[in-house]
């Protein structure tokens, strides 16, 4: 019962919604494209799956014409970075949000003419909403990967003033910063293979995945997703401090 209460509990915020959409979604693509390609018997099987897949990243993409404001709240609220210690980390992170927010429009100019709701061609839109997705997680991965190599020293600094002062908890929480970092840059890689792939032909590798690989690649990133907001809600409960 405690687990289909949390399963509720998550579906019940936007979030959580789209984490299990996006994470089912991937997955009917891996087990359709293999039922597809690699069992015969089973194509039927597999060709609704991938139809069943479809539909779900349209479903996202039709929720996320109302992401819009949560996106410019946040981009506002962390504006310059002006907190931020580490000019690498305010550079990356500025530049991050200025990819997200320049993503949704294009994404929604791209979705509207395919609709025909506007009289436009919708396939250079869909590439430039890739291209801002791509760059928004190649700067995640960056960002990511200097808080790590940050966080490693700041562990293993030789400095006895140092280590005298740091607080058993505090390592802890560095260490599970860290951790959290090293899932980032994982979700991160893989989606970014599926964003190339998804960019015009000629541009390294896009256009040459299967679609099980798609699937592979975008269910390890959700999956990695899902065990993250479930770390961290476990990490924000006091009990397991």
């Amino acid at each position: 019962m405690a687990g289909l209460t949390g399963l509720a509990a998550a579906l019940e915020s936007y979030r959580g919604r789209d984490r299990l959409i996006r994470t089912l979604g991937y997955s009917c693509q891996l087990v359709g494209g293999i039922l597809v390609g690699h069992s015969p018997a089973r194509s039927e099987v597999g060709t609704r799956l991938l139809v069943l897949s479809s539909q779900l990243s349209h479903c996202r993409t039709v929720l996320r014409l109302f992401d819009d404001l949560a996106m410019f709240l946040c981009t506002r609220q962390y504006g310059l970075g002006d907190e931020e210690e580490d000019i690498l980390v305010r550079c990356l992170s500025v530049l991050g949000n200025l990819a997200d927010q320049l993503y949704y429009p294009c994404e929604h100019i791209a979705w509207a003419a395919d609709t025909k709701i506007l009289p436009v061609n919708s396939a250079r839109w869909w590439v430039l909403s890739t291209a801002f997705w791509g760059l928004s997680l190649l700067l995640g991965i960056a960002r990511a990967l200097w808080m790590v190599l940050k966080l490693r020293r700041r562990l293993r600094s030789p400095s006895p003033a140092f280590t005298s002062q740091l607080l058993r908890s505090q390592r802890r929480a560095m260490r599970a910063q860290m951790q959290s970092e090293l899932l980032t840059i994982l979700s991160n890689l893989a989606d970014l293979a599926n964003a190339v792939h998804w960019l015009p032909p000629g541009v390294l590798w896009a256009g040459r995945f299967p679609p099980w690989l798609v699937g592979l690649l975008g269910t390890i990133s959700s999956l990695l997703s899902v065990y993250q907001a479930i770390w961290a809600s476990g990490c924000a409960d006091p009990a397991n401090s």
